[in-house]
């Protein structure tokens, strides 16, 4: 039983966000193309040649435009954190030129002094899920060992520009994505179903080697700054007490870890090189790349959506996950089939601190629905009640790995305003505590609205949880 209902003083509150899913202003400021603006449909479809009307994220929520107004209502809601990517190609247009654009550069710095204005402390993610469209049409995204030099090149760029007023930075979004949405997640423009599986673990190698390299960047400019990896967490439950369905869960298991492993241990483990043996890929692996992999992080974050089943001889497959794997029979699910298990969260935190003895941060964790806005007592807004749930059901189990002896930074909610959803490109898809008035076809005036999860939220956050009850 817990003996304190509030979370460590220093607990960080916050929300999380991307660049391509809210800011818009696609060919404003100087910006070049990402992956994002070929991508209408998500990672449902193939990539379009040239941007096209219907995608939503050309134009977002236009937070280019409207920063000030949405940071404001995050000061409101007692954000002590605020997640955000820079978006690559705002900085550097082509992604290879030697020379940043000064605009994308002046931007953020306006997004930061908003921030310090309200006492709110930024997280900034360097790649989520924009690799400049050049980068992926030219080089073929990572599979090309160029990428790490025009990665490191951005990345020391922000880190000089910024290091003195970001302390938290995070290399990738959801790095271990890349297996199953190589485009989105590697910039690798060959489709999927023809890329070679040498071809995709060398571009996951490239990633790595960057990663590490980034990190040993930042500390030398700043010793004072927090590097983290990012991945995706999602606990896997055998379907029976089968030995096989146990086994099998290890495996796929092991492909999510690997990816935290090398980032925490510098090095890879050792079923990591039997996968690729037995796959009959030799990576290209240079003593420079052993080297670099050897700075690593000073924490983990990650994702936490849903959980999943494996078992041996296959069976249903769950619904709208990219990471594949069998539907749990006990769990319900969102209405885009990604099953729902707060009880989930403590494990994979437990399994996290046991297996790294790093300091943790959950940076996203949310609920996709189809809100209603209504009219109350003169105010639009919607009753998400459903959502609530969901929030309290979750930080619950938070609390509860906290008081497992689990070190836990933050938490930082997808997303504390609604944006274009990355894995189907529609706004329907709707997570925050404040209504963004677009609709999947482009129309609405984007004016903002509060739901009634955001007062819910803002009395946890004033309360450092204690509002959630014992």
């Amino acid at each position: 039983m817990l003996t304190d209902t509030t979370f460590p003083a220093s607990f960080l509150w916050g929300g999380a966000v991307a660049a391509n899913q809210l800011e818009g202003g696609y060919d404003e400021g100087g910006k070049g193309l990402s992956i994002q603006d070929v991508m209408p449909r998500g990672i449902a479809a193939p990539p379009t040649t040239e941007p096209t009307p219907d995608n939503l994220k050309l134009e977002g929520i236009d937070f280019y435009h409207r920063y000030a107004e949405d940071i404001a209502l995050f000061a409101e809601l007692g954000f002590k954190v605020f997640r955000f990517s820079v978006a690559w190609s705002r900085i550097f247009p082509l992604g290879d030129e030697e020379t940043p654009n000064e605009e994308g550069l002046a931007f953020y710095d306006r997004v930061l002094d908003e921030l310090e204005k309200h006492g709110i402390e930024p997280l900034i993610t360097i790649s989520h899920y924009e690799t400049p469209l050049h980068l992926a049409r030219t080089y073929d995204g990572w599979t090309d060992r160029r990428m790490i030099g025009f990665y490191e090149r951005y990345a020391r760029t922000l880190f000089e520009r910024y290091g003195d007023r970001v302390k938290y930075w995070l290399t990738f979004n959801e790095i271990n994505s890349v297996l199953h949405a190589p485009l989105m997640s590697g910039g690798i423009w060959t489709p999927k179903d023809q890329l070679r599986p040498a071809d995709l673990y060398q571009a996951i190698h490239h990633e790595l080697v960057a990663s590490a390299s980034a990190t040993r960047i930042a500390h030398e400019i700043n010793p004072d700054i927090k590097v983290g990896c990012m991945v995706i967490a999602m606990p896997i439950y055998p379907l029976t007490p089968d030995p096989a369905d146990a086994l099998k869960v290890m495996q796929v298991d092991h492909q999510n870890l690997a990816f935290s492993d090398v980032h925490v241990r510098g090095e890879y483990p050792g079923y990591f090189l039997r996968e690729l043996r037995e796959a009959g890929v030799e990576l290209d692996i240079t003593d420079a790349d052993r080297e670099t992999l050897k700075h690593t992080v000073d924490f983990v974050s990650f994702s936490y959506y849903m959980s999943l089943c494996e078992a041996a001889t296959g069976g249903r497959a769950g619904e709208g996950n990219i990471m594949g794997g069998v539907q749990n029979p006990t769990l319900p699910a969102s209405e885009w089939g990604w099953q729902i298990d707060p009880v989930g969260l403590r494990i994979v935190l437990n399994q996290f601190w046991d297996r790294w003895r790093k300091p943790l941060f959950i940076v996203e964790n949310g609920l996709g629905a189809t809100d209603v806005l209504v009219e109350q007592n003169g105010t639009m807004t919607v009753e998400d009640d459903y959502r609530i749930a969901y929030l309290r059901d979750h930080l619950v189990q938070v609390r509860e790995a906290i008081e497992d002896g689990v070190e836990v930074w933050g938490y930082t909610w997808w997303g504390p305003i609604d944006v274009v959803s990355a894995s189907t490109a529609q706004l329907s898809k709707r997570y925050g505590f404040i209504y963004v008035d677009r609709q999947d076809d482009g129309s609405g005036t984007l004016a903002r609205h509060k739901k009634k999860s955001f007062g819910f939220y803002a009395d946890v956050i004033a309360s450092n949880g204690a509002s959630l009850g014992a």
